[in-house]
């Protein structure tokens, strides 16, 4: 069984920083892709970061230059580093892999930043 858990949410202010982990167990956590992705209330799930099993990241456009997603194949976790947060910020964001052709999810962390 697949189960990813994030940590690390909470309070920030404007301009300020936070750093989610998220656990993984139930895969082989060195092949599979690892992803971050924010939902506020009344949107769609929308992709933050992702990194690849050799390392390579991609980001949205919102969140270059600011976050930074990392990963630690000896722990089986990955990191989002979320610097210079905005109030646009404030999302729930949920830990992602994509295993047997189906995506996983973990529960989700709040994060607020406050203006």
């Amino acid at each position: 069984q697949v189960r990813l858990v994030e940590s690390g949410g909470g309070l920030a202010q404007s301009g300020g920083s936070l750093r989610l982990s998220c656990a993984a167990s139930g895969i082989n956590f060195r092949i599979h892709p690892m992803g971050w992705y924010r939902q506020t209330p009344g949107k769609q799930r929308e992709l933050v970061a992702t990194i690849s099993s050799t390392g390579d990241t991609d980001y949205a456009d919102s969140v270059k230059g600011r976050f930074a997603i990392s990963r630690n194949n000896v722990r089986w976790t990955v990191s989002l580093q979320m610097d210079r947060l905005e109030p646009a910020d404030t999302a729930v964001y949920y830990c992602n892999t994509k295993f047997r052709g189906a995506d996983w999810w973990g529960r989700g962390t709040q994060v607020t930043v406050s203006s």
